[in-house]
């Protein structure tokens, strides 16, 4: 950033954090909702943000547990609404792989979810995921594995049919 301005920093990492949120919370209005909260958050703070590292870090990790709040919220109004309507479909437009790992994704628990995303779609090391989460990384290790695993299932091609014309 050649000026250290929060309008530069927002432009620069805006669309890394949208995708970002939008894999973990399965909904791109929920992900820019969450994302302009914790902007404004970065906003009041920015004199001393700009300072940091990874002011981006900062963003994310505020996001993120807005994300976990928010599925928390969400899962108690649920069991108590008893789910009147179903799930929605995804918002942003994607390839035919990426929508199979956007559903894949979103049949995983969040904590799996984030720990993927964040280790193998933003290409965090363990241990930033596991700071990022605030997490132990033993935990982190544990979700990535289980998640890939998961993942692998879900997304495993179904078995062909053979056919023997004669």
């Amino acid at each position: 950033m050649a000026d250290g301005s929060f309008e530069e920093f927002y432009e620069a990492t805006y669309g890394r954090l949208l995708r970002l949120l939008v894999l973990v919370t399965g909904d791109r209005g929920d992900a820019e909702d969450l994302l302009q909260d914790a902007y404004g958050r970065a906003a009041v703070r920015w004199r001393r943000l700009r300072d940091y590292q990874a002011p981006e870090a900062w963003v994310r990790r505020v996001a993120l547990r807005l994300a976990t709040d928010r599925a928390r919220r969400a899962r108690r109004r649920a069991a108590a609404l008893l789910r009147l309507r179903p799930p929605r479909s995804p918002s942003v437009e994607l390839s035919a792989d990426s929508l199979d790992l956007y559903q894949a994704l979103r049949g995983l628990p969040a904590g799996q979810r984030q720990a993927l995303v964040l280790h193998h779609l933003v290409g965090l090391p363990v241990e930033e995921v596991a700071s990022q989460l605030n997490l132990p990384v033993g935990t982190v290790k544990s979700r990535l594995s289980r998640g890939r695993a998961a993942l692998a299932r879900r997304l495993e091609p179904g078995p062909e049919v053979v056919r023997h014309d004669r």
